[in-house]
């Protein structure tokens, strides 16, 4: 059975302080969360990730970072690479959220290197997919979603990818306010575990965790959870808000 992961994309937000403050007010529900099987990742800034991990040390909270160099290390100026995320305390990070596809001209072949790096180096990649709205109302989302999937998993094996998380995030749903209908999403999920299965098998298909991203907020968290292809939620904007975020994690269906 695959585990349910909520993680937390606090992109561009949060000082080291409120950094701080938010990481304090999350763990203090924490008492609450002890008997639940759900995997919670935390994704602050770059700047706040060594302080989250001593933060998060003795949680069942795990620290993933937002993005991460296709390099091991060099003239790479603002870059970040696997292994200062891992000094860091990551166990997880982001690659191809599609705000980076979008403003910074990420391709899926570019998300495939990264995804690769961060497996063969100890780090779980969240690989995000997803259409536009333009591409949705044109038909064109299961031929988009299909050929990004297939670019940023090209050449894994079927252990690495039974290792990595998908994301399907539509792009007009991020930060909107709008988000799929529980079947909208259902459907794009139960198509990418056909696609899984056409490219690896069966086994690893199961084995692989698809979250939902796009505007999860507490009143609909359960609703998309409770399809049978979403394995988990990649949270924006509700997870800023420590009650907001729990909200989403108590949705989960028993």
């Amino acid at each position: 059975m695959r585990p349910i992961v909520i993680a937390g994309n606090w992109k561009m937000h949060k000082d080291l302080r409120a950094s701080e403050e938010l990481i304090r007010a999350v763990r203090a529900e924490e008492s609450s969360f002890a008997d639940s099987p759900v995997q919670v990742i935390l994704c602050p800034p770059f700047t706040s990730l060594s302080r989250a991990a001593d933060l998060l040390r003795g949680s069942r909270i795990h620290l993933g970072a937002q993005n991460m160099s296709e390099h091991n290390e060099g003239a790479f100026t603002g870059e970040i690479s696997w292994n200062m995320l891992r000094s860091a305390g990551c166990s997880y990070v982001i690659v191809g959220h599609s705000e980076r596809r979008q403003l910074f001209g990420e391709t899926d072949g570019l998300i495939n290197r990264k995804a690769k790096k961060a497996l063969a180096n100890g780090l779980t990649p969240i690989v995000c997919v997803g259409e536009t709205l333009e591409q949705r109302e044109g038909g064109e989302t299961v031929e988009v979603v299909s050929t990004q999937v297939r670019g940023v998993l090209e050449g894994l094996s079927g252990h690495d990818a039974g290792r990595t998380i998908l994301a399907y995030e539509p792009v007009w749903a991020i930060g909107t306010g709008r988000n799929a209908t529980p079947d909208q999403a259902q459907e794009v999920h139960s198509h990418i575990r056909m696609l899984l299965e056409n490219m690896f098998d069966a086994r690893t298909s199961q084995r692989i965790v698809i979250q939902y991203g796009g505007s999860v907020k507490p009143d609909n968290a359960r609703a998309l959870l409770s399809q049978p292809d979403i394995d988990g939620a990649l949270v924006g904007g509700a997870c800023l808000d420590s009650s907001s975020f729990w909200g989403i994690i108590r949705s989960t269906p028993p």
